[in-house]
């Protein structure tokens, strides 16, 4: 019977816990279906979370008109796959490099690494403004292409700035601890290069460690707000986060709000619910065997 009400217990507490988190989104979600004096009649009400009223997709059709935000969606869905992708790629080597390979000086590399991740973004965001505006850039104008000075207001200075991330060199590196270094020496007895042993066999086998450093590069270059209000200055190359501070000019329409909300959150739980078998499992592997 003890057992029994433990259970029920943990149960009851995991679903109070689960509403917590999920309530706020399912206000934002039927709310973007809602006009704005509805959304504030129901709030005192527990009609706030139903899909009750005079329902539309007036507040979607609204907000494409208010904000170009086809043009935001695009930008930051390119911004956030090339820096994902990137990331995978150059962490994963660097980490490589620290967890497989022996050199002199590697355990001094990792700490200074994982030393990093006590800097908050905050502190050194005007040096780096400083530093990506001295940085060679090549455009093109017209048929030729000339060298000029600067990557303020382009792509790559929303993106090569945060491929190589302190905590997924660390991530990885715990992971690659966990595989068997007898595979190394075998394969580099039958004459395989170390950046075959990478490709072939280490990165084979750490699928569910892509898979959560994807998800932890993702959210923040979906997320980013600071830094693009630094650097970018053409509305073309803004991304979505950017967009919400269109809608505190002039009216403020809250409906409008929920249903931009609604449009850049669904990626990051769709996201987080395709890869959150493999998210979970690497998390408890590398807390284990790290």
């Amino acid at each position: 019977m003890t057992s029994l009400l433990k259970r029920l217990g943990g149960h009851a507490g995991r679903v109070v816990l689960a509403l917590v988190f999920a309530l706020p989104l399912v206000f934002m979600l039927v709310s973007s279906f809602k006009t704005d004096d509805q959304i504030f009649g129901d709030l005192g009400s527990v009609s706030a979370f139903l899909p009750v009223g005079a329902l539309s997709l007036d507040n979607y059709t609204g907000m494409f008109d208010r904000v170009p935000a086809a043009r935001f969606l695009l930008n930051s869905v390119l911004i956030s796959s090339i820096t994902v992708v990137l990331g995978i790629i150059v962490n994963s080597l660097a980490a490589f490099a620290l967890a497989r390979m022996r050199w002199s000086g590697r355990k001094v590399v990792l700490t200074t690494v994982i030393a990093t991740l006590i800097v908050p973004f905050e502190t050194f965001a005007l040096p780096l403004v400083w530093w990506v505006n001295q940085l060679p850039l090549l455009r093109v104008n017209g048929f030729q292409l000339e060298w000029t000075t600067g990557w303020m207001d382009t792509y790559q200075v929303q993106i090569l700035p945060f491929v190589a991330n302190a905590f997924s060199i660390f991530f990885f590196h715990q992971f690659f601890q966990s595989i068997p270094k007898e595979l190394d020496e075998a394969a580099v007895m039958d004459g395989a290069g170390w950046f075959t042993v990478y490709r072939r066999i280490v990165m084979p086998l750490s699928g569910p460690a892509v898979a959560t450093v994807a998800i932890l590069t993702f959210l923040p270059a979906w997320n980013s707000y600071l830094w693009p209000l630094m650097v970018v200055q053409s509305e073309e190359l803004r991304p979505v986060m950017v967009g919400i501070s269109y809608f505190f000019q002039l009216n403020v329409g809250w409906g409008q709000i929920m249903a931009y909300s609604s449009m850049i959150t669904v990626p990051i739980l769709a996201l987080f619910v395709a890869f959150q078998k493999s998210f979970v499992n690497s998390i408890a592997s590398t807390g284990v065997k790290g």
